[in-house]
Order: structure tokens, then sequence, then C-alpha cells
């Protein structure tokens, strides 16, 4: 709640960041009620409009035990399949600012996991019901309106696979996982989906090849 989203501003080295405050309802016992958050986004320049988009986010939870030891840095992986699809790829990284004691340690990261994975089970039912959604208002359409949105969509001009992820191995830092290179592997080849699939049409000269073929075949037969 109380979201508040600053505007993304362009960075000398081509990266674009912006800052989002909003307010978060905490379970923990040990915990208050509530929480603030300061989240820094940072999207990449390898992003490309409507093709994919790599974006860490560096989250700042105010107000919660050991706030000042640690934070968190997200990445989210955005990459389009195909007209109406794309893949959501989220990896995240606990972080310290300066090393607390063991116990203290195991008590940060026990309940940095708990949190996170209701956090993103709380997404994904919301991207479920998005989903769902858009798929209910698409049958709802009429089949004129079905017709005359796919040739708009068909009229419009695809990106050559080469423009799409220049760039891309600046991209896997700050987080390092091991399977940031299957990342890249995946944006890199988003050519390969269906969408961009090229089915060749059949040449003058073909259809000639196979005439002569059928009089030959005739011939013979005589």
């Amino acid at each position: 709640s109380d979201i508040i989203f600053h505007p993304w501003k362009k960075e000398e080295n081509g990266n674009q960041t912006r800052v989002i405050l909003y307010t978060i309802t905490l379970t923990n016992p040990l915990a208050p009620k509530t929480a603030t958050v300061t989240e820094t986004q940072t999207m990449y320049k390898a992003s490309q409009e409507s093709e994919c988009y790599v974006i860490d986010a560096e989250v700042l939870t105010h107000d919660v035990p050991y706030h000042d030891y640690f934070y968190t840095i997200n990445r989210y992986t955005l990459t389009r399949v195909a007209r109406n699809k794309s893949r959501r790829r989220v990896s995240t990284e606990l972080r310290y600012r300066k090393q607390p004691w063991g116990l203290v340690k195991s008590f940060i990261e026990k309940n940095f996991w708990s949190g996170l994975e209701d956090y993103f089970r709380h997404l994904e039912s919301e991207l479920t019901k998005t989903e769902s959604t858009y798929l209910a208002e698409v049958h709802r359409q009429s089949p004129k309106e079905k017709v005359s949105k796919q040739s708009t969509v068909r009229r419009r001009k695809r990106a050559h696979a080469h423009l799409r992820v220049p760039h891309l191995e600046e991209v896997l830092s700050p987080v390092t996982t091991p399977t940031d290179e299957e990342v890249a592997h995946r944006i890199k080849h988003v050519a390969g989906s269906t969408q961009t699939r090229h089915i060749p049409e059949e040449s003058p000269s073909g259809f000639h090849l196979q005439s002569v073929s059928k009089l030959l075949l005739v011939i013979s037969f005589v």
C-alpha cells in the first residue's frame, strides 16, 4: 500500500533507474505489523522494448529487526516468447551491509526466505488472475474484432534478432547466480520462438519443375 513511483532516470552508462516507496504487511510475531520499503530498480540498457527486459531491484525493508544489516537483490527477466505470451524469471540474493554474529544471521536468513516465498507466491497468484482476466476478454471479443486485431499485429515489423540484446554480458552483474548464463541464452534465442519462424513461400520455378516432372512421368508411362 501507499505506493509512490518516482520517474525513470537515464544514467551515463545507458541504464535506467527509479525508486519506488511502499508499505508491506508482516505476519512475523517478532516484527511490526507493517514496514516501509525502499526499492531501487535498475533496468539495463540490454533491455529491448517489447522483446526482453532485465531489471535488478535492490530492496531495503525498514522497521524490521536488524534491518541495517542486510538488503535484498531481486532480478526480474521478462522475455517475449510469442505474440501474446511472455516468460518471467526471478532470481534473488540476500546481501549483508555488515556481518552479524551466528545466531542473528540464522534468524535473518530464516525469516528472509519465508517472507520471500510468501511474497512471490502472492505475486504468482495475482499474475494468474490477470492472465485469466485477459483470456476472458479475448474470448468475449467478436470475430470481426479478433480478425482486425490479428491483422494489425501481423503488420508490425519485427526487430532483427541481432539487434535485440547487445552488451548482454554487462547485465550479468550485480546478481551472480549459477543460472545467469541460462538467462543470457534464453534472451539471445528469443528469435527462435514460434513468433519469428519463417515459412518460405513456394516459388514459380518450383511449380515449373513439378509440371515438367509430371509430363516426363506421362511420357514414360505411354
